[in-house]
């Protein structure tokens, strides 16, 4: 019986029925470019649900029409948007989950051209085929992509007013949890790097000046969301590179993370710096684990691993030595839709959670467990 991967999580007024989670991941899916959820969402997501996840976390959702990886973005911007949420996220509760939804802005890494159906993934998409100018801290591009316009004091406050106003329609929505996406090159990790925020005005510099703006929205969000609701932030933990953002910093900003209300800090990595040839990020089964678990140890604030995380076992053993309070399984859901209920079998527990439609299909697993 798993002792640590189907057992309830409480955050604030908020209990997850397991430490399963779903991580955002994009869809790229919304046909129409407006940033409104299509019926694949409203599949997609409800199949995750129904598969055993505790939590669902909807994909990177723009706070603004310029803060989208793609054109084919979610997007939270306005009350058609978030109208278009609410049946997706009473499907994801129908079936036992909580849902969540992560807040974004890609700063220099928007206006891209999605991962399928183009000539060029990932690549900037023309201003003449529907790109529009990105912002970041300074105008320095990633790698190829086109570089960015600084953001001024208004424009800085316009986003932290954005994340803000998505959040209050996302309550609206029926959503339970809210994530602040500030890991993987997008604007709040574009902040709070070194390597890409060469400001000298209260927002560069040192950590603190480069932290200013994701703290700034976290006690905005905080101040619109009801106060029982969790608030969580992604963050990439290391750039792994030589100056970059790295793990000692990491953990100073979630410190003050916690202390201003965030809940839990869901651990990445990478994604800001352009690696130097011949270097490469050691990817392989649970490779961000020692991060999450760095964390855990030396700050107050619950922590959720995430990061080529497939196998029940190695999640009940990521857990169960302390370094993580959560699992996020994000490929290995879209592989197996059911992976939850795979993983409770296997560990002989949380039978319940296997929906009575679907038990004859399980009747001699359940009768081991």
């Amino acid at each position: 019986m798993s002792q640590h991967l189907l057992a309830p999580i409480t955050l604030r007024d908020l209990t997850v029925r397991n430490r399963i989670w779903v991580p955002p991941m994009c869809q790229y899916s919304v046909a129409a470019q407006d940033g409104i959820a299509t019926d694949w969402h409203l599949m997609h997501y409800g199949s995750l649900a129904r598969g055993g996840a505790g939590a669902v976390i909807l994909e990177a959702t723009g706070v603004l029409p310029e803060g989208r990886i793609a054109p084919q973005d979610l997007g939270l911007w306005n009350d058609a948007q978030r109208d278009a949420l609410r049946p997706i996220t009473e499907l994801i509760h129908s079936q036992g989950a909580a849902a969540g939804i992560q807040l974004a802005h890609a700063g220099r890494k928007a206006s891209t051209e999605p991962e399928w159906g183009t000539p060029h993934p990932g690549a900037s998409l023309p201003a003449g085929e529907g790109g529009w100018t990105t912002v970041g801290p300074s105008v320095l591009a990633h790698g190829d992509l086109t570089a960015p316009a600084a953001l001024d004091e208004a424009g800085i406050d316009g986003v932290v007013e954005a994340f803000a106003a998505a959040a209050g329609r996302a309550v609206q929505a029926g959503i339970d949890l809210i994530e602040i996406h500030s890991a993987h090159g997008y604007l709040l990790h574009e902040f709070l790097s070194p390597l890409s925020n060469h400001r000298t005005d209260s927002y560069g510099g040192e950590l603190a000046g480069r932290a200013r703006l994701l703290l700034r929205i976290v006690d905005a969000v905080r101040a619109r969301i009801p106060q029982g609701m969790p608030l969580l932030v992604r963050l990439s933990a290391t750039e792994w590179v030589e100056g970059g953002f790295d793990l000692d910093e990491a953990t100073e900003v979630v410190t003050w993370l916690g202390e201003h209300g965030v809940d839990m800090v869901d651990v990445s990595s990478g994604g800001n710096a352009v690696l130097p040839e011949g270097a490469s990020i050691p990817v392989g089964p649970g490779y961000q684990t020692p991060l999450a678990a760095h964390l855990r140890e030396r700050t107050a604030v619950p922590i959720s691993a995430v990061g080529m995380i497939d196998e029940p076992f190695q999640a009940e053993h990521v857990l169960a030595t302390g370094q993580a309070d959560v699992v996020r399984v994000g490929r290995a859901f879209l592989r197996d839709p059911h992976w939850g209920l795979h993983a409770a079998i296997a560990l002989r527990g949380g039978a319940e959670i296997v929906p009575p439609q679907y038990r004859r299909a399980f009747r001699q697993q359940l009768a081991r467990s």
